[in-house]
């Protein structure tokens, strides 16, 4: 189900974050978890997340995203694969995206391709892992 359609699940963003990678933190390589993800930092590297990814208006990611929820405050230079995906305002995606769910809000900015997917109920989290590391 995607998290802007049920009104009875807690959105991404109001998740609580296991894991968060903040101002000014500096990662090369790929990070991989389980939960909920926010990253405020700059990522040179995959990103494979399990279930959330917040990314903040400070927040970078080179490389490729792999997870079944994702916010977009930032900047991502990297293909997306994920269920839903929402694109704030101060969003920024340099790449292609494979998602079921879009949301953009104005301002928020997408260059590359879109392939959405229809809402069928079969998103297979390890399928797109394996894509994305085959890529």
């Amino acid at each position: 189900m995607a998290i802007f359609s049920n009104k009875n699940k807690v959105e991404l963003d109001q998740q609580v974050i296991s894991t968060m990678i903040s101002a000014g933190c500096v990662l090369d390589g790929n990070l991989k978890a389980p939960a909920f993800v926010r990253i405020e930092g700059q990522i040179t590297g995959d990103v494979l997340i399990d279930e959330g990814l917040i990314l903040g208006e400070k927040g970078v990611v080179t490389g490729n995203v792999v997870t079944k929820e994702m916010i977009v405050y930032g900047t991502v230079l990297g293909n997306i694969n994920t269920h839903s995906l929402e694109i704030r305002s101060t969003g920024r995606i340099t790449g292609d995206i494979n998602t079921q769910v879009l949301q953009v809000e104005s301002g928020g900015a997408h260059n590359g391709k879109l392939a959405m997917s229809p809402l069928n109920g079969n998103y297979n989290h390890k399928q797109l892992k394996e894509e994305v590391i085959a890529a």
